[in-house]
């Protein structure tokens, strides 16, 4: 019989043995002592189990560890049966956060994981030593296609390899969806003919959740690059839809938006290792974004490096691009690169569009700051030859680390 595992912290839990055997029986068969022999022969294949249960008592607040499995025959093989077999009700019931699922490898392979992963979109760019850089628009929302275009160009001049849209673009008058994606791609192709630097563009998949794949299909027919989506806005299970899809092909660019709702709180709700990290991997993301241990909406570094190893670690799937965000400037390259590794995307908005030198010299102070770091060398003895990493640093400073 095949299960998935659940990781659950409990808070307070004076007898956290009796609570994980009331789960395990609540979320699967209801009761089982006063069952018949009969009944409990016939549901034995559907009853839950206690795999563990750790405690860890304290004089502020005692914590207990439990894992519970469930048999893979009690639901349909999709993340909305999943979640809420595993946490439908029980998320109403306390302090419990479910903190991972373990899946076997027959339940696995009902997903799909990443079509393009870390290693496809290098290949897209033909970028293979460092990690890659991303900017976003800023300032847009009123603005008309000229400004947004024009926006894209300098970005793509300082050397950026992605340019997302900003979460909050949805579909308007002055810069609709499907122009964005002509006229985007024929300034970037421009660029391209001038420098030989190949950036891409991520344009937000928004509207009805209907309309969604023909809106992302019509993307792809018209040569789009990436699609962002606000994932939890929507659901797990439409990133999925998107992903399996054939006629999208496209990779998916998965925002945070609203996941602080499930995975804020240290005692309700998700983990963020869970749900920035694995549950987007398996459902399809080609890259995650979400809060820096650095920057302005910064999240704990532990949980921060817990949701990039979820997307990077070993698994059957294609790895995911971690994509720390927010606060993000050039001076803190070298934590970025020492905390994720190359195989990192490095997301900034007013690090770009906030250099001296505009958009193009915000870029390139990054791209210079990722090419001093990997030297080994510091930042400061790069800005002595790169002037617009000096203008940054000046500006925002840096912590001096090195590789």
């Amino acid at each position: 019989m095949t299960e998935i595992i659940a990781t659950y912290l409990l808070h307070n839990e004076k007898n956290p043995n009796k609570k994980a055997e009331e789960i395990a029986l609540g979320l699967t068969v209801g009761s089982w002592t006063n069952l018949p022999e009969l009944e409990q022969s016939q549901l034995r294949k559907h009853k839950g189990r206690v795999v563990s249960v750790e405690e860890f008592p304290s004089e502020k607040e005692d914590q207990s560890i439990i894992q519970i499995a469930y048999p893979t025959l009690n639901f349909s093989n999709d993340l909305p049966a999943i979640l809420t077999t595993v946490f439908g009700k029980l998320s109403l019931d306390g302090k419990i956060k479910l903190l991972d699922l373990q899946f076997d490898e027959g339940l696995k392979s009902q997903f799909p994981g990443p079509r393009f992963g870390i290693e496809g979109l290098r290949e897209k760019l033909n970028v293979y030593n460092r990690p890659l850089l991303m900017s976003i628009f800023k300032g847009v929302l009123g603005k008309d296609l000229t400004f947004l275009v024009e926006q894209l160009k300098q970005q793509a001049l300082g050397g950026v390899d992605f340019v997302k849209d900003d979460e909050i673009l949805f579909e308007n008058q002055l810069t609709p969806f499907e122009k964005r994606i002509l006229e985007g791609k024929k300034v970037l192709q421009e660029v391209y003919d001038q420098t030989g630097h190949r950036t891409l563009y991520a344009i937000n998949l928004t509207g009805r959740t209907s309309h969604l794949k023909d809106k992302a299909r019509k993307a792809a027919q018209l040569g789009a690059d990436l699609l962002l989506f606000n994932v939890f806005s929507y659901g797990l299970d439409v990133l999925q839809e998107l992903r399996e899809d054939n006629e999208i092909s496209l990779p998916l660019m998965a925002h945070p938006a609203v996941s602080g709702a499930f995975t804020s709180s240290q005692v309700f709700g998700l983990s963020h290792s869970l749900m920035l990290g694995k549950l987007l991997r398996y459902a399809g993301a080609d890259l995650s974004l979400f809060p820096s241990p650095y920057g302005t909406v910064a999240l704990e570094n532990t949980k921060a490096l817990s949701i990039a190893s979820e997307l990077t670690g070993k698994d059957s799937f294609k790895r995911s691009f971690p994509v720390p965000s927010a606060g993000i400037h050039p001076g803190l390259v070298p934590l970025l690169i020492r905390d994720f590794g190359i195989d990192s995307v490095i997301n900034a908005g007013g690090g770009i569009h906030g250099h001296p030198d505009g958009a193009r010299g915000g870029g390139l102070a990054f791209r210079q700051a990722i090419e001093t770091n990997l030297q080994g060398k510091l930042l400061a003895e790069g800005a002595e030859n790169y002037p617009e990493l000096k203008l940054a640093l000046e500006l925002w400073g840096n912590p001096e680390v090195t590789v």
